[in-house]
């Protein structure tokens, strides 16, 4: 496949707190390999994607040391305590090469499961677009919002709600400058569509496969194993 050179960037200086135990939920095993393993050689695989730059902890002890992946570059830089500080400290290390107006991939690094099709189609929507997107997949569950005592306060509509997938892909420039805003103005973004989105822009939605799961709990992480059995026996 021909075309310019993309950049992927993981975040990956978060504990896994809400996972629970020693070990950072990037690093538990499954299907053989950590997370952060898998994250990895589903971005890496992908001809066009160059690199990739994963933001850890200063105190990380864990991280295996890899500095390549299918004979691409994989570097490391030290990371934030909240995922848009390790996002912007990892779109800052970049190479010199990769300018600000390269598509950069945000992916999580718990999110062992994606496809190669989904980030196809990704990569050529957000090429297209003016304001880069995100893999995401439309609410189809009833939602309920609760009130006091956890009771059913009221059924909320879920209409034109969907759920929030990545990778999300975005110009690093344009991305830089909207992490940087938030940061300046005060606001936690919890992904990065929602640092785009408070500066007017309007990324675009591609509908993703439902087993594109992030790893949370301990359920998710059974679940991802099983997913993965499916496409490898092995």
């Amino acid at each position: 496949m021909s075309g310019t050179e993309l950049w992927a960037v993981i975040p990956a200086a978060g504990r896994g707190t809400r996972f629970g135990g020693d070990v950072p939920k990037q690093y538990l095993e499954v299907a053989g390999r950590p997370l952060i393993a898998h994250a990895l050689q589903a971005l890496l695989a992908h001809p066009r994607v160059a690199g990739a730059m994963v933001a850890l902890s200063p105190d990380d002890a864990r991280w295996p040391g890899w500095k390549q992946w299918n004979g691409k570059p994989v570097m490391r830089c030290v990371g934030g305590g909240e995922r848009a500080d390790s996002v912007l400290a990892a779109l800052r290390a970049l190479p010199a090469q990769v300018d600000d107006n390269t598509l950069v991939l945000v992916h999580d690094a718990a999110r062992p499961n994606l496809r190669d099709t989904d980030l196809e189609r990704l990569i050529a929507v957000a090429e297209a677009a003016e304001h880069g997107a995100i893999l995401a997949a439309p609410v189809r569950d009833t939602l309920k919002r609760a009130g006091e005592g956890d009771r059913i306060a009221a059924t909320e509509s879920r209409e034109g709600l969907w759920r929030a997938f990545t990778p999300q892909a975005f110009r690093r420039g344009a991305l830089i400058a909207a992490l940087e805003q938030a940061r300046i103005d005060g606001v936690v973004v919890t992904d990065e569509a929602m640092a785009m989105e408070r500066t007017g822009a309007r990324p675009a939605l591609v509908e993703g496969r439902e087993d594109n799961l992030k790893v949370t709990t301990a359920a998710d992480l059974a679940l991802a194993e099983y997913l993965l059995s499916l496409r490898d026996p092995r």
